[in-house]
């Protein structure tokens, strides 16, 4: 797969435990985590941003493609090599060196390796948190690199709100290290050039270390379950909670019945609380949140949940059908669930789509009466982030329908998807996914020609090589 004498040049540079071919081994790195896989010439795996910087620049300067690969839980086809055998995984797994916690700046600088699950464990001690919800383990330089958001989105925003700097290494033939941004909150001293490579799926640069803003853990959560009247009232209550609720609103999640069917099914520990079993064709999961302990005297927030359902209920009957107020580990075990639940129903083709809010389930309703008369057998089993505009628009096809057997379904399917999401309705084709191999193709048909130019531009004037699963360029490039 690769040549004998960059095989050993890259051994003398990360020393031969860290250059992996062991077929058995490699299986991971090649395998994605929803139905993508690829053969890679060989996995390499550094232990320092130094380690990153002198392997870019063997293969720039040779020819070498390499895919940078962070906790591998893309679903776009991203962070796997495609089927030649000539790509070169760069794996982030054991840059894991630096953890500097700063309480009184309430910020962490750490290496790009370490999961989310990790900084948080190791966060709590100190009663703080990195604030992106994900139903997945990422690793930090793979959120930067592709903006996560996540379930907590309207309190505390998606990736980029929460990094002050990066380190960076530059796909050139001299693997350039740039410090980008610092550990101050406030530095308007000329263009803020982090913003370049967060969000840019990694086809500018590696990120090796971040450093990131912390919250303080919730000490008080309540959450409820509320069944809109209809799709119409889904933003109306949504803009009555807000007022409500205000800073303490932390979640506002929609779940399609489908979805929840799926969940139910699936996972024999998940509770149906609703009345006689019946599952809502659409259900919200409603949270809010204090960073403080109860005090003496102050009204639970259970209490406050219910005491605002129940001003709701009265003043505005025509927005709710129902409400269930229920304990937040259970209530969020519904919601985690959904996504592995649905890939044992059939083939699940997934789509991470966004809108502004008030078009969220606008376009959900359009697709519910269109997709019958597009494509029969296909289920929609959405969920997603309603307040932030997001979507998980999952579809899913019985693995016995006569669809899977036609060889263009998929991207009929797609194309049709994309061009109502983003022509019609004017949403994005990927709101945190990022491109890849799967959205290359959308990315090049929906992106401007000037900003695919200007990225274009960008890569010649940094004199960047060939580097990542996403492709941001136009002719200039």
């Amino acid at each position: 797969m690769i040549d004998q004498t960059h095989l050993s040049a890259l051994q003398t540079i990360l020393g031969e435990a860290n250059v992996v071919t062991d077929a058995a081994t490699m299986v991971a790195y090649q395998t994605g985590a929803r139905y993508d896989e690829g053969l890679a010439a060989v996995v390499l795996r550094p232990r320092t941003t130094e380690d990153v910087s002198a392997t870019v620049a063997y293969c720039m300067k040779n020819g070498l493609h390499i895919v940078p690969q962070s906790g591998n839980t893309g679903l776009v086809s991203g962070s796997t090599p495609d089927g030649s055998g000539s790509q070169i995984v760069l794996s982030l797994d054991r840059l894991t060196a630096r953890f500097d916690l700063d309480l009184d700046n309430r910020t962490l600088t750490l290496s790009g390796g370490f999961t989310l699950s990790e900084i948080n464990r190791r966060l709590e001690r100190h009663g703080m948190f990195f604030p992106i919800d994900l139903a997945g383990d990422p690793r930090i330089a793979g959120m930067a690199a592709t903006n996560t958001g996540g379930s907590r989105y309207i309190k505390y925003g998606d990736v980029r709100r929460n990094v002050l700097g990066i380190t960076v290494v530059l796909a050139d033939a001299s693997g350039i290290v740039l410090k980008l941004g610092s550990d101050l909150r406030k530095n308007n001293t000329g263009i803020d050039w982090k913003h370049v490579f967060i969000g840019s799926c990694g086809a500018f640069g590696i990120i090796t270390e971040c450093t990131i803003n912390l919250e303080y853990l919730p000490r008080q959560t309540a959450t409820a379950y509320l069944v809109p009247a209809s799709g119409q009232s889904v933003m109306p209550l949504l803009r009555v909670m807000e007022r409500k609720f205000g800073a303490y609103l932390s979640a506002f999640e929609g779940m399609s019945g489908n979805a929840i069917a799926a969940g139910l099914s699936h996972v024999p520990s998940l509770r149906n609380p609703f009345q006689g079993g019946q599952v809502p064709q659409y259900v919200i999961l409603l949270e809010i949140s204090r960073s403080w302990d109860v005090r003496v005297g102050e009204q639970s927030l259970e209490a406050v949940v219910e005491e605002v359902l129940s001003e709701v209920w009265e003043s505005r009957p025509e927005l709710m059908a129902d409400a269930v107020v229920g304990p937040t580990e259970q209530m969020w075990a519904m919601r985690h669930a959904l996504s592995d639940s649905l890939r044992h129903v059939g083939k699940l083709i997934a789509f991470d789509l966004s809108f502004k809010r008030q078009e969220t389930l606008t376009f959900c309703d359009y697709m519910r009466r269109e997709m019958p008369h597009k494509f029969a057998d296909v289920r929609i089993c959405d969920f997603g982030h309603v307040g932030d505009g997001g979507v998980h628009f999952n579809l899913v096809v019985p693995m016995q329908s006569k669809l899977l057997e036609k060889p263009d379904f998929e991207v009929c399917l797609r194309d049709w998807v994309f061009q109502v999401a983003v022509e019609t309705f004017g949403g994005s084709f990927s709101a945190e996914h990022g491109i890849g191999r799967k959205n290359q193709a959308f990315y090049d048909r929906f992106t401007d020609a000037a900003i695919k130019d200007l990225a274009g531009n960008l890569k010649s004037a940094l004199r960047l090589g060939d580097m990542g699963a996403a492709r941001f360029e136009g002719a200039a490039s």
